[in-house]
């Protein structure tokens, strides 16, 4: 009897395992609470915001943030956020500068919600 072939392959399931670091590696991440004192859309991206953070530094930062489709600049404004505060700056489409990374992580509904903390703390407190 002649065999029908089978139209689609059964996907191989494969765990791979998790790629450990050690202790020391997270010890170099620097998480501070900051604290949003301006935020503007970039015109050339429909996604990003140009954010004015406050670390408890001398001068605030500006950090890019890929989130106008789940934010307005109003929702922003005012609110502590956790922030990675000793990344190398990096230049966004050609003529911004981030100074940093806001914390981030999608809901169910594949939303952007920022990360915070419970209670507000002083700005620039560096999570332990």
């Amino acid at each position: 009897m002649f065999e029908k072939p089978e139209s689609k392959k059964q996907e191989e399931v494969t765990t791979k395992e998790p790629e450990y670091i050690k202790i020391d590696d997270v010890a170099k991440v620097d998480l501070q609470v900051g604290t949003i004192l301006n935020c503007e859309p970039i015109e050339e991206s429909d996604r990003l915001f140009k954010l004015e953070v406050d670390l408890g530094e001398e001068t605030s930062r500006c950090i890019i943030a890929g989130v106008r489709v789940s934010y307005s600049s109003e929702q922003l404004i005012g609110k502590q956020g956790v922030f990675v505060t000793n990344l190398k700056p990096r230049k966004m489409l050609k003529k911004y500068e981030s100074q940093g990374m806001m914390l981030f992580v999608k809901n169910s509904e594949n939303k952007m919600v920022f990360v915070t903390t419970e209670k507000e703390v002083p700005t620039g407190n560096k999570l332990q």
